[in-house]
């Protein structure tokens, strides 16, 4: 059983939330948002960089197979393909 942070999740501590926060309120990222934020997009598509992911089909089989991690990992809990389709 693993007690300490995930190294994906040790990454993101060095990323400043809260100004991340005050840009997306500041150009409206999250206004028709109901549960997959900016945050939570930035941290689904880092993972799929980090863990050299070819396409976004590829990127959300992996995140399936984590499934149980998702949110130790700072991913949130609802990542679907649906979810992170770019806006048209």
């Amino acid at each position: 059983m693993n007690k300490s942070k995930y190294v994906f999740a040790q990454l993101t501590t060095f990323l400043d939330r809260n100004h991340f926060n005050y840009i997306a309120r500041k150009y409206d990222g999250d206004k028709y948002v109901k549960h997959f934020t900016c945050w939570n997009q930035l941290l689904t598509l880092m993972f799929g960089q980090l863990s050299n992911r070819e396409s976004l089909r590829d990127l959300i089989s992996a995140i399936e197979a984590h499934y149980q991690k998702c949110y130790h990992l700072g991913l949130g809990k609802h990542v679907t393909r649906s979810c992170t389709l770019p806006y048209k």
